[in-house]
């Protein structure tokens, strides 16, 4: 009797355990459907400002978009005022009257707008509800083949033209308005508009601008003279020409036709430095377009693999316009190694102008400055050659071993002396130096990291730079603001608060617009001066409509590396339905860098690998790991040299665990994860080194054999080995660990996929993974998708359908079934 007693007693508790078990979520398609992109473009508005400074004052312009509407404004920082650029009401009855087209203040979306005639006139255009016969376009768009097969000429939506004068408040439709030729592609202008340079055959051209418009006017004009620059132009080393992305039919189709030619120009056009790449020993790859019309082709493109022997050469030249002669600099060093000519920074006050040609660094034209690069990425030199000889000075030499990285020098004072970056003590920091390349001292110093400049006030010494990790108790990922002397002193923050900042400084650095935000505030602007002083609060994003949806922001939070001491940086996504009562599954969204990582830092209305799928009943999460981002020390950017395969994964593991033991409403027995490109190989690489850990994963254009992947990633990330043998001839080593050998050690669910004509990271990638998990007798899912390169397209919100049905089935049991995509439907039908 005792003993029955025991065992109804035993019964009786386990019932009651059982009955206060934590309960799954059921897949909630509603909400996820909810925040689609179509939808998301109805409820979020502007939420970063973007200022367009003037040419002939510190005044800028902006235009910001509220539930209200878009509305246009001006602002005169040194009188600290703000207003409306226009009166909309007024403007849009004005442009109603002279148009006959119905136009609202509400609706308006003003283009190609410019300030002209001393700043005190608007031009601008708007496009008409009317359509007009659309003019046939360049030579080889097929435009007169099309027109004959449809029997109908191509349509366009007419476009209005207006200059509005600020002074008078008046309106004035242009009727003869003759709007600037677009220049084709393929020419490239001189800065001074004196000629154009373009391939043909391989070859270098040019063309005065008298022929030019003649060109423009009427390509097939027989009187056009077009003159060759060089005659040893061949393909694959070739003066120019398209890169990836063009199939063999129209490369055949084209190959007699003009080209684009990329060079960098000095700034008063009588010389430019070209960098030619000799790609004919390196091997093809191709891409094979199933849907492309009438019948499939192929792609056939070069492409150098990490570890192939048979490596680019780049050879760089400067070309004189006078002279017409060509001068080659000598800048070979490094057996394989990369040169890189330096840019000069565009002046923000240029942004909107039409017409933006590339300038080298140096401010004349004897002097070309440039890096040239190990292939092993160990040593960097920076240099300059001079132009009328081609030989070349080392200015600064960079050695690590890892790897070095660098960002383009900012000459002061005509030349004589240059701002450099450098991680040579573990912290990327601001260097001074001489023209000759003697260093005058470390301007930047500490456990923080620089990232760019953003301005000079070179008579006052004074440099503005972008940096982060500097401000104790904070994200160590925040940017700020910041203002030294060149002599390293008088370091001041200059945009303060919490949050992660990003500034836009005009160009006489007196001014600098500040928008900031976490993941989990709204985005708010500001204009401040030079010394961080606020000078106006400008605009704060409307979050209204997304709000009233039950919007709720995410949650930031910090956990420990697998090493227990190294901060990394997390947020956290829950369903807007969250119950706290319920056992939810947690999915990492991952991406392993090691140029970034996949953890947002300021509010973002770009949903779907996170907020959107967690409304599906997940728990979904984003985490930093060691090796993961090039913002901290160089210690922890290059955490996964020499395994870059398995370096992130066992820091994804640690925080979520540590995320369970804070939270009972994490079921740890179901973890999910996903990722696109290294992001598609670090999840499926998770699900074979922790296969009792990670249950279901989602992998996409994943680069899971890495050996075939682009050189420059592979062997920078992981590293290649310079072996010179006693003869003193230079070989590279390279081996690196891959997905497809762990494949026998799936168990949980797998789903990979790949765009079929993804040129960046090939499907061979995926299609490897595949054969290795067939041959292990595993069984997993495989998803391709037609003529897509490698971010998917117009197909991105099928895979996410695909993604979500996949982890609802897989960690909650249930999903939908049916053959149509409902809620794909019901988008398009809302968008129509």
């Amino acid at each position: 009797m005792k003993q029955t007693l025991v065992i109804l007693i035993g019964l009786c508790i386990g019932t009651i355990g059982i009955a206060q078990e934590r309960q799954a979520p059921v897949p909630n398609y509603d909400l996820a459907a909810r925040f689609s992109p179509v939808h998301m473009n109805k409820m979020v508005y502007s939420t970063q400002l973007i200022p367009h400074w003037l040419k002939e004052s510190n005044r800028f312009w902006y235009t910001y978009v509220t539930s209200a509407g878009r509305k246009y404004y001006i602002v005169d920082p040194a009188r600290g005022t703000k207003a409306l650029l226009f009166d909309p009401v007024k403007m849009a009855a004005d442009m109603s009257r002279l148009t006959g087209d119905p136009f609202d203040a509400q609706h308006m979306n003003i283009l190609k707008l410019k300030f002209i005639k001393n700043e005190t006139v608007l031009q601008f255009e708007v496009t008409s509800k009317l359509v007009e016969e659309a003019e046939e376009e360049e030579e080889g768009d097929g435009q007169e083949e099309k027109k004959q097969k449809s029997g109908k000429p191509k349509m366009k939506a007419k476009v209005w033209h207006f200059e509005y004068d600020l002074t008078t408040k008046t309106l004035q439709l242009l009727d003869e308005f003759e709007e600037p030729d677009d220049d084709p592609d393929w020419a490239n202008i001189s800065p001074d508009r004196s000629y154009v340079l373009y391939s043909k055959g391989h070859n270098l051209y040019w063309m005065d601008m008298e022929n030019y418009e003649k060109v423009l006017e009427d390509d097939k004009d027989s009187t056009i003279v077009e003159n060759q620059w060089t005659e040893d132009g061949v393909e694959h080393f070739a003066y120019g020409g398209r890169g990836r992305g063009v199939d063999n039919v129209e490369k055949e189709k084209n190959k007699n036709k003009r080209q684009p030619v990329y060079v960098t120009w000095a700034p008063d056009s009588k010389k430019f430095a070209l960098v030619r790449s000799d790609m004919r020993k390196v091997k093809d790859l191709w891409v094979l377009n199933n849907t492309a019309k009438p019948r499939p082709t192929l792609e056939t493109y070069k492409y150098h693999m990490p570890g192939e022997k048979d490596a680019p050469y780049y050879e760089m030249a400067v070309f004189d316009w006078d002279t017409k002669e060509k001068i080659i600099v000598q800048a070979d060093t490094f057996k394989d190694q990369t040169v890189s000519v330096l840019r000069a920074p565009r002046l923000v006050k240029n942004r909107d102008d039409d017409f933006q040609p590339s300038l080298w660094l140096a401010g004349t034209s004897d002097r070309l400055y440039f890096t040239r690069t190990s292939r092993d990425l160990k040593r960097i030199d920076f240099c300059v050659a001079d132009t009328e000889t081609g030989m070349v000075e080392v200015l600064v030499e960079e050695r690590l071993n890892t790897y070095v990285e660098t960002r383009t020098p900012r000459l002061l004072d005509d030349g004589k002396q240059f701002i450099w970056w450098s991680e040579r003590d573990g912290w990327g920091h601001w260097y001074l130096y001489n023209s000759d390349g003697s260093m005058v001292r470390q301007i930047t110093s500490g456990a923080y990291h620089c990232e760019r400049i953003e301005g000079m006030d070179e008579e006052r010494g004074l440099l503005y730079f972008v940096a982060n990790g500097r401000e104790e108790e904070e994200d160590p990922y925040y940017t700020h603001l910041y203002r030294v002397k060149l002599d390293g002193t008088n370091m001041t923050l200059l945009n303060k608060g919490n949050y992660s900042h990003t500034t836009s400084m005009n160009d006489e650095a007196t001014f600098f617009v500040n928008t900031y935000s976490r993941v989990n505030t709204t985005p708010t602007s500001s204009l401040h001066d030079a010394n961080g002083r606020k000078v106006l609060d400008l605009e704060v994003a409307d979050l209204s409509k997304l709000q009233e949806t039950g919007y709720q922001f995410p949650q930031p939070y910090t956990v420990k590396a697998a090493d227990g001491i190294t901060d990394l940086y997390g947020v956290m996504y829950k369903p807007f339905d969250f119950d706290s009562t319920k056992s939810y599954p947690i999915i990492a969204y991952v991406y392993p860098g090691p140029q970034t990582e996949a953890v947002g830092k300021s509010f973002s209305a770009r949903m779907d690998r996170t907020d959107r799928l967690a409304q599906m009943g997940f728990i979904v999460i984003t985490i930093g790991n060691r090796g993961g981002h090039p913002s901290r020390s160089k210690w922890y950017h290059n955490y996964g040299y020499g395994n870059l395969r398995d370096y992130g994964l066992e820091d994804k593991k640690v925080a979520i665990e540590q995320l369970a033991d804070r939270h009972d409403f994490i079921d740890m027995d179901k973890v999910g994860i996903f990722g696109h490109s290294g992001g598609g190989f670090m999840s499926t690489a998770a699900m074979l080194v922790y296969p009792d850990f990670f249950k279901v994963a989602v992998s996409s254009a994943g680069n899971h054999e890495n050996n075939i992947y682009n050189r420059w990633w592979s062997e920078k990330h992981h590293g290649v080995k310079e072996v010179t043998d006693a003869d003193g001839n230079i070989s590279f080593e390279y081996d690196i660990e891959k997905n497809s050998e762990l494949a026998k050690n799936l168990k949980g669910k797998l789903l990979i996929c790949t765009g079929d004509i993804d040129n960046n990271v090939h499907p061979a990638n995926t299609i490897r993974m595949a054969e290795a998990l067939i041959k292990a007798n595993k069984r997993f899912d495989f998803f391709i998708f037609p003529g897509q390169r490698h971010g998917f397209g117009s197909m991105n919100e099928y895979f996410f359908w695909l993604r979500a049905d996949y982890f609802a089935e897989h960690l909650l049991g249930d999903s939908r079934s049916s053959t149509d995509m409902l809620y794909m439907n019901r988008g398009k039908a809302m968008n129509r």
